[in-house]
């Protein structure tokens, strides 16, 4: 018997849709269930052909036993060492390298030095820091936000250098990113499964949060979709991610990449309602199933390591030469 385990949390709709539906898709010799464990003696099997994990991003134990896991031959949805060492500015600075659209971003110092550190700690840091050149660069209206964080905590809308230091001199010993902020008339939130399967929800970050997934909307432009749709296989398939949400923004017709660091996507019917919720439980599912009955091996994985080797990673578009210009008589 090849088991399907779900780990989860605060979560009360998804996992239970999600055992529920690969159990009823009576797949010979596959079964899903909740995840359950005590104390994990190391190097042992988890028993588990699949476990999709929603949780081991707030709880340290999880993500160790979720590597040792992985180690014993488990399919982890996500991949826990990628998604451990994983931030989003490195995913910004990866994907305009892909080709992929980002507003301009920039890396700050923490305001307040780390617990156990001091001055002498900061000695390679420049400072004062040349602000006016990071403005520059950036530009207003601007996002303030830490480096590898989710639900929208801690993120600042600021519109000069005022309110920039405002929300900064706040921000504790966060490490925070600076990241230009496009004004956008439409707003797409993708749920990417398997690094194939792609499902565009129109969504409004500015609305109350029960609210954001935008019902009956005006119908978008094919051409941007499809671009939507291959820049969210493109950047899971580089990260690694067989579950995640890609966020863009669109400005005069440029979808903007703005989070795409979620492998563990907000799936809860009362938020994303019925049509998404239904989607996202099947798709993950039938992967499920999929990578259960597969030979895949998780220590054979290859992704973002080719690409800083100097390689191209699965998904990257292909790049023209540029014409040679011919001699003038």
């Amino acid at each position: 018997m090849k088991k399907i385990g779900v780990m989860f949390g605060m979560e009360n709709t998804f996992p239970p849709a999600l055992v529920e539906k690969v159990n009823s898709m009576k797949v010979e010799g596959v079964t899903a269930e909740f995840v359950k464990l005590g104390g994990v003696k190391m190097a042992e099997p988890s028993g588990y052909r699949v476990i999709i994990d929603r949780i081991s991003q707030d709880i340290p134990f999880y993500r160790a036993y979720l590597k040792n896991s992985a180690l014993t031959g488990t399919i982890v949805i996500n991949n826990p060492f990628w998604w451990t060492a994983d931030d989003k500015f490195f995913n910004y600075a990866l994907a305009s390298k892909l080709g992929v659209a980002i507003p301009p971003t920039v890396i700050l110092p923490h305001h307040k030095h780390p617990e156990g550190t001091t001055d002498q700690s900061m000695r390679n840091l420049i400072y004062p820091l040349n602000w006016e050149e990071i403005f520059d660069y950036v530009g207003f209206p601007a996002f303030l936000k830490p480096y590898s964080g989710g639900g929208w905590k801690h993120v600042y809308k600021v519109h000069s250098p005022e309110e920039f230091f405002h929300h900064y001199n706040q921000t504790g010993d966060l490490c925070m990113t600076l990241q230009h902020g496009v004004e956008f008339k439409e707003y797409f939130r993708c749920y990417v499964v398997g690094q194939e399967k792609v499902h565009i929800m129109h969504y409004d970050p500015r609305a109350p949060h029960h609210e954001r997934y935008v019902k009956n909307p005006a119908p978008a432009d094919l051409k941007l979709l499809d671009r939507v749709v291959k820049d969210s296989q493109t950047l899971c398939r580089s990260l690694g991610y067989d579950l995640n949400t890609v966020e863009f923004a669109v400005e005069d017709g440029v979808p903007y990449a703005i989070d795409f660091l979620n492998p563990a996507p907000d799936a809860d019917i009362h938020s994303v309602g019925r049509e998404n919720f239904d989607w996202i439980v099947n798709a993950v599912a039938e992967m499920a199933v999929t990578k259960a009955l597969s030979d895949e091996n998780p220590a054979e994985e290859l992704r973002w390591s080719e690409f800083l080797a100097g390689g191209k990673p699965a998904g990257a578009p292909k790049v023209k030469a540029p014409a040679k210009k011919k001699a003038k008589a």
